[in-house]
């Protein structure tokens, strides 16, 4: 596997792959991060998988003597890699996300739908066609970042922000789609949203979703997004 170190600051080492998003470096990033976690170094205080980055913070104090903590960090990053399993990086998880389109839950559907020549109900049966993958979580606790939609549906932000998205609100920001876990301001085009919590701090681990997983969304109605949020809440 190729891929390149280099300084993120004082306390962390950034591990790059690629410089353009695909596939095959996601699954990297999903096989390194796997192995990290197996290993699971003393001196690692967390690492964090993005598109083709994963992220190394480690504690400074942990090293001692010869060469700089950087310098030590990559050596040992280097050693534990020539045992990775790029096969690791092959499985996903599929999940299945409900959401509820249109209405007051998504103010800006007719906007895709006019920008990119379509009617709500294309836009919807577009949305819920494609698998889509999670890249990375960031942004607000727990928010995905997925890939993989539809050029047909693309759409830029919003020129300008909400100051308030309600939580769980599904939404569409150029070739991407997301969830908004929790209440956040935002720019992302609404389209609908899902009765079902993405964020729950008190859980481990807190997020429903993680990079790698494979993404499904459909469509349901308003009695059947009343009946799942009552079983959740």
């Amino acid at each position: 596997m190729k891929y390149t170190l280099s300084p993120l600051g004082d306390q962390a080492v950034m591990i790059e792959v690629d410089t353009i998003i695909n596939p095959s470096a996601q699954r990297k990033v999903k096989a390194i991060v796997a192995r990290l976690d197996e290993v699971a170094p003393s001196w690692m205080v967390e690492c964090i998988p993005a598109y083709t980055t994963v992220t190394v913070v480690y504690a400074v104090r942990a090293f001692s003597g010869k060469g700089s903590p950087f310098e030590q960090v990559c050596q040992r990053i280097q050693e534990m890699l020539l045992c990775v399993n790029e096969v690791a990086g092959t499985e996903q998880r599929i999940v299945r996300i409900p959401v509820l389109y249109g209405g007051e839950f998504g103010p800006d559907l007719a906007f895709v739908a006019e920008h990119n020549g379509l009617t709500p109900d294309e836009v919807i049966a577009i949305h819920t066609l494609e698998s889509y993958t999670v890249h990375m979580i960031g942004f607000a606790p727990g928010f995905p970042f997925i890939g993989g939609m539809s050029e047909k549906i693309s759409t830029p932000r919003r020129e300008t922000p909400r100051l308030k998205i309600p939580a769980r609100s599904v939404g569409i920001a150029g070739m991407q789609t997301g969830v908004y876990p929790i209440e956040t301001p935002g720019g992302w085009q609404l389209i609908g949203r899902t009765p079902i919590e993405l964020f729950l701090p008190d859980e481990h681990p807190p997020s429903l979703l993680a990079p790698g997983d494979k993404i499904y969304f459909y469509e349901i109605t308003n009695e059947e997004y009343e009946d799942l949020r009552g079983d959740v809440e």
